[in-house]
């Protein structure tokens, strides 16, 4: 598979990968014996791409995605996410040859919490205008790797997006 492919056939893959990520959950949901409700945004507009339920819990999820070896270190986050009950990010990172799902990176708090503050760096277009402009967009928020917690397995997904954690 070519990286030309990747490019030109990003819209695609950014959906297989989605559902390959929500058939993950909703198998590790099925083996906690959890039901589990998925509400599809049609736009992102409003800073998140699905709404899950479960447990009592909603999370209003946007989901970012790279697969293994890119260079990308940050993603931009747009501010309504965190208007949102118990908003959360998650990066999925996958095998680029077959899509296979190989991490999640997590930025959000326990259930029923507020997202955590995403900083001062507005994002820009990623496109100039005539002379090259990018202009700031004040509804985006840039978010680098380091900011995200590496979660290793969707059973660790799981407890982040639907457990309170005890202490």
């Amino acid at each position: 598979m070519t990286d030309n492919f990747h490019n030109n056939a990003s819209s695609l893959r950014e959906q297989y990968i989605e559902y390959g990520f929500l058939g993950e959950l909703c198998r590790e949901m099925w083996r906690r014996n959890l039901s589990m409700d998925v509400l599809r945004s049609h736009t992102d507009r409003s800073g998140y791409d699905i709404l899950l339920e479960a447990n009592g819990t909603e999370r209003h999820v946007q989901l970012k995605s790279s697969f293994d070896g890119a260079k990308t270190s940050r993603q931009k986050v747009n501010v309504r996410l965190s208007e949102r009950p118990s908003g959360c990010i998650v990066w999925i990172r996958f095998d680029p040859h077959n899509l296979r799902l190989t991490e999640y990176l997590w930025f959000g708090g326990e259930p029923g919490k507020p997202l955590p503050a995403l900083g001062d760096t507005i994002g820009k277009h990623s496109k100039g205008d005539q002379h090259g402009y990018k202009a700031h967009r004040a509804d985006i928020r840039v978010l680098n790797k380091g900011q995200f917690e590496a979660i290793s397995s969707m059973s660790e997904l799981a407890n982040r997006l639907f457990l309170t954690k005890t202490t």
